[in-house]
C-alpha cells in the first residue's frame, strides 16, 4: 500500500495510489496529546515512499534481521517449552549449528525433531532427533522412494566427492557438516557447509574459494569418470552469478572499485525487469573478461587440488558408495589415511533409556488381552 507514487504502470489515478494519499492526509491529523501508535512493516523499504518515511509519520525504524546464536538459543527456548526433551539436548550447540536460521527455520526444526521422536514411539526427543530435524531443514526431506541407477549413483559419488575434497582443502571455506548421495529435495546429492559463526560480510578469498568448491563437482566428473554430465548446471549457473556481482557489484576485479550496471525496477510489478547499462561495449568485453577469469580461476584451482589427491578422491567417492552419507569427521579420517570406524545406521536413533520408552500394558494372568479403551467380550 505504500509503494512508490507515480512510478506503477496505472499512473497517477490508480486506486492504490488514491488510497496512500488518504492514509497519508489522516496520519498528519495527530495531535501531541493523542495516545496514538502507529505501526507498520515492511521487506521492501526500497521501493516505500518517501512521504512515509519523513519524521513525524514514522519516527523510528527498527531493523528485523535474522536473529544471532543468542537469540537463535532463545527461539528454541521458546519453542521446546511444550515438548519434553531429553537431558543430552543442548540448546546452546543446537544454536551454534543453526546459523543463518530464522525463527521460521528453527519452530520447523523443534516441530521435526518431535515428529521424529513420535514415529519412534518415545516420550522425549532426543538430540539425535534435532540433528536428524536439522539435516531435513537444510537439506530437505530424503526422497528414499527415487531410484538410481549404479552407474547415477557412481557419478553422484565422484561428483559430491570433488565438492568435498576441495571444501576440506581450502583454506578460507567453511567448515564441511555432510556429505550425502541420497536424493534431497531436488539435487541428487549434497554436499552441506555450515558456517562457524554467522557471517555478515564476506572477502574475496571466501568468495574464490566458494567459486572453487562450485567448481569441484564438474572437475571430478571430467577426472575420474571422463564424461559431463547435466548434474553441474546449477553450480555452472551460481558460480556464473557470483562472478558477474564480484565483478559489477563488490568491486573485486582488476577494473576497480566502480559499479557497472544500474537496475530499473518497476515499482508497481517490485521486481526487476530489465538492466540499465550505463557503460561502454568496450567496458561490456573487459567485464565479460572479468567474470570467465573468476570462473577459469576457481576451476584450475579446483583442477590443481584433485589432481594432486586423487587418491583420497577415489576413497571418498566408494566410502559414499558404500554408506550413502558421511559426516566431515568422516572425510577427515580419509584425508589424514585412517580407517573409517564400523557403519553406523544414521537413520536408526541411539538406544532410549527405560523412561524414554513407552510402557506397553500387559494384561495379568487369567485376563483377556485387551487394548486400552475396549471392553472384554462377554462370554
Amino acid at each position: 500500500m505504500g509503494r512508490h507514487r507515480g512510478a506503477g504502470l496505472g499512473g497517477g489515478h490508480d486506486e492504490r495510489e488514491q488510497t496512500l494519499n488518504q492514509l497519508l492526509v489522516e496520519m498528519d491529523g495527530f495531535e501531541s496529546n493523542e495516545g496514538v501508535i502507529l505501526i507498520a512493516a515492511t521487506n521492501r523499504p526500497d521501493v516505500l515512499d518517501p512521504a512515509l518515511l519523513r519524521p513525524g509519520r514514522f519516527d523510528r525504524r527498527v531493523v528485523v534481521s535474522r536473529p544471532d546464536v543468542r537469540g537463535r538459543e532463545e527461539i528454541l527456548r521458546v519453542h521446546t517449552r511444550k515438548i519434553p526433551v531429553s537431558d543430552d539436548v543442548d540448546l546452546p550447540v543446537l544454536a551454534r549449528g543453526t546459523p543463518g536460521f530464522s525463527g521460521a527455520d528453527l519452530a520447523n526444526m523443534v516441530n521435526e525433531a518431535a515428529l521424529s521422536a513420535a514415529r519412534q514411539n518415545r516420550k522425549t526427543v532426543l538430540m539425535w532427533d534435532f540433528e536428524q530435524a536439522k539435516d531435513k531443514v537444510l537439506m530437505g526431506a530424503e526422497r528414499k522412494s527415487m531410484l538410481l541407477s549404479d552407474e547415477e549413483k557412481r557419478v553422484t559419488a565422484y561428483h559430491e566427492a570433488g565438492h568435498a575434497l576441495v571444501a576440506a582443502m581450502r583454506e578460507h571455506s567453511d567448515p564441511l557438516h555432510k556429505v550425502t548421495i541420497i536424493p534431497r529435495g531436488m539435487a541428487l546429492g549434497v554436499t552441506m557447509q555450515l558456517p562457524i559463526d554467522d557471517k555478515h560480510t564476506y572477502t574475496r578469498d571466501y568468495l574464490e574459494t566458494r567459486l572453487a568448491i562450485m567448481m569441484g563437482g564438474r572437475v571430478a566428473e571430467e577426472l575420474f569418470l571422463n564424461t559431463m554430465t547435466t548434474g553441474a548446471g546449477n553450480d555452472i549457473e551460481q558460480a556464473s552469478d557470483l562472478a558477474r556481482k564480484m565483478t559489477c557489484e563488490f568491486g573485486m576485479s582488476s577494473l576497480g572499485p566502480i559499479t557497472f550496471g544500474k537496475k530499473e525496477e518497476q515499482i508497481f510489478l517490485g521486481r526487476e525487469i530489465s538492466q540499465h547499462r550505463d557503460f561502454s561495449e568496450e567496458t561490456a568485453q573487459k567485464i565479460d573478461a572479468e567474470v570467465r577469469r573468476f570462473v577459469d580461476d576457481g576451476y584450475n584451482s579446483a583442477r590443481h587440488i584433485l589432481e594432486s589427491n586423487r587418491p583420497i578422491l577415489e576413497t571418498i567417492a566408494m566410502a559414499l558408495l558404500e554408506r550413502e552419507v558421511i559426516d566431515a569427521n568422516e572425510v577427515q579420517l580419509i584425508i589424514e589415511g585412517k580407517e573409517l570406524p564400523i557403519k553406523v545406521n544414521p537413520n536408526v536413533p541411539p538406544p532410549a533409556k527405560d523412561d524414554d520408552v513407552q510402557q506397553v500394558l500387559k494384561p495379568a494372568p487369567g485376563q483377556p488381552n485387551v487394548a486400552p479403551g475396549e471392553r472384554p467380550a462377554q462370554a
